[in-house]
């Protein structure tokens, strides 16, 4: 038997169901016979929401431009900012050992400065030439056969050399022969590029840490562990981007032109590689991982 309140629920969907029947009769029923007024409103309808779609679509283009614009002053400032910096600092020792005479420990101090300083120099104009060449390349990297750890030791022994650090605090844990297939400088210049971003964001000392293994038997990776400045969890993905500077008060300190990890990603994707950024948060360090597909190990010996 049907209890009371059953009967009472079944009674409130039917009553339900027959007003919603109703009113659908109803407009149908106006429709059919005013079907020239409900053309003109659903014309009208339709046209307002092509207007408002078109609104909110120019207004995601017009705000992505606004951006876009902001990331490259951003760019010409700080590519401003790397070519002026050195210049006048070469040009100032130079200036001083002319006109005026030093003693020799002295002399050797200007020379090591104004190599380090071309050094800087050179390195931001191959940036911008390395970004334009894998930005309008349409063709494939030339691969040849790379042991990717000997690779990666001889980027941490330039870093060592470019940052004068110790072995202490770039520290690389070599591990086995990791053959891969790709463009060797490219790869150089993705492998030096994470290394450079870890020294240049650590701000409390230079704690670094580099290992080269071999994951799942098919990829040889690369991972460049820092004690740095961190990423918050909304830019693990932005900083790969073009111009992208990571926010933040210890991060916008260090200055750059916001190339580095784009070239990085650029050459990942050009080898059919992965790469990507792991953080617990400002302040709290970063890892950087490239994931190569492995080759045969007879093609580099």
């Amino acid at each position: 038997m049907v209890g009371p309140r059953r009967r009472k629920s079944v009674a409130f969907i039917v009553l339900g169901a027959a007003m919603i029947l109703v009113v659908t009769l109803l407009y149908i029923g106006w429709g059919l016979l005013n079907w020239r007024t409900g053309f003109l409103l659903f014309l009208g309808i339709l046209l307002l929401a092509i207007i408002i779609a078109g609104i909110v679509v120019n207004t995601i283009f017009l705000v992505r431009e606004i951006r876009r614009n902001e990331q490259q002053n951003a760019f010409i400032n700080a590519v401003t900012h790397e070519l002026k910096t050195p210049i006048a600092s070469i040009r100032l020792y130079v200036e001083t050992l002319q006109t005026r005479t030093v003693d020799d420990e002295t002399r050797n101090k200007f020379y090591r400065t104004i190599l380090s300083d071309s050094d800087r120099l050179l390195g931001t104009i191959e940036q911008i030439l390395r970004t334009g060449r894998l930005g309008s390349s349409s063709r494939g990297p030339e691969r040849m056969p790379i042991d990717l750890t000997d690779l990666v030791r001889e980027c941490v022994d330039r870093a060592r050399i470019l940052h004068n650090v110790s072995p202490d605090a770039l520290h690389f844990e070599r591990g086995e022969i990791l053959p891969i297939l790709g463009d060797y400088d490219e790869v150089r210049a993705a492998v030096s590029n994470l290394l450079d971003n870890a020294v240049k964001y650590s701000a409390n000392g230079v704690h670094v840490n580099v290992t080269t293994a071999a994951e799942e038997g098919k990829y040889a990776v690369v991972r460049v562990k820092d004690e740095g400045t961190g990423i918050a969890e909304g830019e693990l993905k932005r900083i790969f981007k073009r111009f992208y500077r990571a926010r933040g008060t210890a991060a916008s300190r260090v200055q750059g032109t916001g190339l580095g990890l784009y070239i990085v990603r650029s050459v990942a994707r050009r080898h059919g590689a992965k790469v990507w950024a792991e953080s617990p948060g400002p302040e709290k360090g970063s890892t950087f991982v490239m994931q190569f597909p492995m080759a045969k190990l007879d093609t580099v010996r």
